[in-house]
């Protein structure tokens, strides 16, 4: 294992995980799309503007917009490559957590709630625990992902 390891906030990159987590499912799901957008964009012709206004002229106009679109094609792949890494190694530790413990941290980290803005009444609410105990659930369920994440240690 390597040094770094020993000095990394594992807490608070759990943290930063689980809050990733819908951004990147919705990346994945709905980049072909935006590249699909692209491409047509990229693929016709400027057409001219009649709005009166004198024109100054472009020659490699359409080359410029043909590289544009390529290279925001490249971003939304390469996006698209880190999504994918990113839910090759968040999922299997998200699916290997109970079903209480998915509830706890989707409550505290992932249901538009910022930190401390009623989740843990929405937690104590449903398994009927004081909200004290609710905190303590909640420290256990990232305790749980961490250790699934990055290993004792």
């Amino acid at each position: 294992m390597s040094i770094m390891w020993r000095y990394l906030d594992k807490r608070s990159a759990t943290i930063a995980a689980i809050k990733d987590f819908n951004n990147m499912k919705f990346i994945i799901r709905d980049t072909g799309e935006e590249i699909r957008g692209v491409y047509e964009s990229a693929a016709g012709a400027g057409s001219p503007k009649l709005d009166g206004m004198p024109k100054a002229h472009n020659p490699t106009a359409g080359e410029e917009r043909t590289i544009k679109a390529i290279e925001e094609i490249d971003l939304l792949r390469e996006r698209y490559r880190q999504a994918c890494e990113y839910m090759a190694w968040f999922q299997p530790a998200w699916d290997a957590l109970s079903e209480d413990d998915r509830f706890v941290l989707d409550t505290f980290f992932c249901s538009c709630n910022e930190y401390g803005s009623g989740a843990a009444d929405v937690v104590a609410d449903h398994f009927s625990i004081e909200r004290s105990s609710a905190y303590r659930k909640k420290s256990r369920a990232l305790e749980n992902l961490t250790t699934l994440l990055y290993g004792k240690g």
